[in-house]
């Protein structure tokens, strides 16, 4: 079953940045009080609110609309045994060979042998999944043995989901969504979370205040100059959770997804993986099927061999990219399986049955994050997190395919569950805490957030990318620290500006963690120290603020 992992390395950090984002007095600003507010309405969130008892009132905030998370934007599907041929221990093997040694068997195992319910469930309550006569139409991706991926629409499972889910959290009386709202920090008192500020243009901030609060708001991927993800995953619940007081570990493990278009004037569009397991191929500039020389899996390799591969290839080749080639394929089955896709090689006049798709790697997952046990319970008393923002242990250092829908699916049901359950057992208490954060003077100086936002994706992209080598990284981790001593200080009234504050706070804690790691494993791949140590093995980086 499980083995014990070695003490984590805690790295206190000492911040310049306040305990707050944003200066506030509760005298000053509204209140709102609820029993359980979640923050995030992608898959994590959503579960997560229908988990609750239905005589609790729950508040869902989320930055943008349904279609915001990186959960609606997820193509390839979501792994689960439901095929006979297939079983539990399989999905088990196969995720922790993925996880590069990382993984936490015991999560792993509860996760996995979870996931076929939750897929029924998903099915009750009227997801559409892609059939094959009577049967579910199951689909391979990268590091599985076999065939176990559900998905919908062809590429659009995230979309199919989120609706279902997002339907059913609508007709549930006792949930409320604020859409169009940033929350910019939680509330803490005597060590316990308390709820948490928002903003949105409505009635500007806000102080709601609750029993239990879940953290469900997604990843980080736009610190990355290349990246999958939507515009929304900028990291604000990690860096929330660690002003907070959080443990926040494996940060140094971001997964990069191997194919994303590379076309110049378009947007870095994720090419689903589930494309080369119906049998797209990978070749170079020269039309050199290059991932058998890299891997006896070839193009079905997990995601970090792939990925590290295609790097290596474009540089022997000098070419910025690589190419998926589906050419050999019956054209009519790869529209009807991918129509998304199809549909955005054609805006570039891409044909599908001829042409071959530029694509390059780009960030795509982070499997760090606030750090959750089996319930999804972080380490400040009343906060619970599911989803890509938390670190459960399930995906260790490199994530197979297809894992993170799932996870979100059954950590949001347990957070929801958790929560609730301490929520029921609090009395009501319609309670303004002393809480406040002073106004700090102005500076004069405008800062041009556009430009640090740019340099600091660029610079991640250069330093803490598929390959990563100690001297650029300490190197980018002084022009980081700069940024910060001025950037974090300030007190913006804007979007952009707490955006670019959390970005910068988990940044610079991703830098800290890669150059404390000096080993490859997984994602984290150092050409100044290529090889597993076994001694890392059982360790694992992790940050709390040092005045927390």
């Amino acid at each position: 079953m499980g083995r014990e992992v070695e003490s984590a390395k805690v790295f206190g950090i000492e911040t310049p940045e306040p305990r707050y984002l944003t200066p506030f007095n509760p005298r000053q600003i509204p209140h709102f009080f609820t029993d359980i507010l979640i923050v995030g309405a992608g898959l994590g969130g959503l579960r997560a609110a229908l988990a609750v008892d239905p005589r609790l009132n729950v508040l869902i905030t989320c930055k943008d609309g349904r279609e915001g998370s990186n959960s609606w934007h997820a193509q390839g599907g979501i792994a689960a045994v439901l095929d006979p041929e297939d079983d539990l221990e399989n999905h088990v093997r196969d995720t922790l060979e993925a996880g590069g040694g990382l993984c936490d068997e015991v999560v792993v195992r509860s996760v996995i042998y979870e996931g076929p319910e939750r897929i029924r469930e998903l099915m009750a309550w009227g997801a559409q999944f892609d059939r094959a006569g009577d049967r579910l139409a199951l689909g391979r991706e990268g590091g599985h043995s076999h065939n176990r991926i559900v998905h919908a629409n062809g590429d659009a499972t995230g979309r199919e989901v989120v609706r279902v889910l997002y339907d059913r959290v609508r007709q549930q009386p006792n949930v409320d969504v604020w859409e169009d709202t940033f929350t910019l920090d939680l509330l803490t008192w005597e060590g316990r979370c308390r709820g948490a500020m928002v903003w949105n243009h409505r009635h500007g901030r806000t102080l709601v205040w609750a029993k239990q609060t879940i953290l469900a708001s997604g990843g980080c991927g736009q610190l990355y100059r290349e990246t999958t993800n939507p515009e929304t995953a900028t990291g604000d619940g990690m860096a929330m959770a660690f002003r907070a007081g959080a443990e926040l570990r494996d940060l140094e493990f971001m997964q990069f997804h191997p194919t994303v278009l590379y076309i110049a004037g378009s947007a870095r569009h994720l090419i689903t993986e589930a494309m080369r397991g119906e049998g797209a191929r990978l070749v170079d500039r020269h039309g050199h099927r290059f991932m058998f020389d890299y891997d006896p899996r070839g193009e079905l390799a997990p995601r970090d061999v792939v990925s590290s591969a295609i790097v290596a290839q474009m540089e022997k080749t000098r070419h910025p990219c690589v190419y998926l080639d589906l050419t050999h394929l019956d054209a009519a089955q790869i529209r009807a399986r991918f129509p998304g896709i199809t549909k955005i090689c054609e805006e570039f006049r891409l044909d599908l049955s001829r042409d071959r798709i530029p694509v390059r790697p780009g960030a795509h997952y982070m499997m760090g994050g606030v750090t959750v046990d089996l319930e999804g319970r972080t380490t400040v008393p009343g906060l619970w997190a599911a989803g890509e923002v938390t670190s459960s242990g399930l995906h260790g250092a490199n994530r197979l395919a297809s894992n993170s829908l799932l996870e979100a699916l059954v950590y949001g049901r347990r957070a929801g569950q958790g929560a609730s359950r301490e929520a029921l057992e609090m009395p009501d208490q319609y309670t303004v805490l002393p809480l406040a954060n002073p106004t700090t003077p102005a500076p004069h100086e405008p800062l041009d957030l556009v430009d640090i936002r740019n340099s600091l994706k660029s610079l991640m992209w250069r330093s803490m990318g598929v390959r990563r080598v100690g001297d650029k990284m300490r190197e980018a981790l002084e022009d980081m620290e700069r940024w910060c001593s001025y950037a974090l200080l300030r007190q913006f009234t804007h979007p952009q500006g707490w955006e670019l504050q959390n970005m910068l706070t988990i940044a610079r804690l991703m830098v800290r963690a890669a150059i404390q790691r000096e080993e490859s494993r997984g994602c984290h791949y150092r050409l100044d120290f290529p090889e597993p140590k076994p001694d890392w093995q059982n360790r694992r980086i992790t940050f709390r603020r040092s005045d927390s």
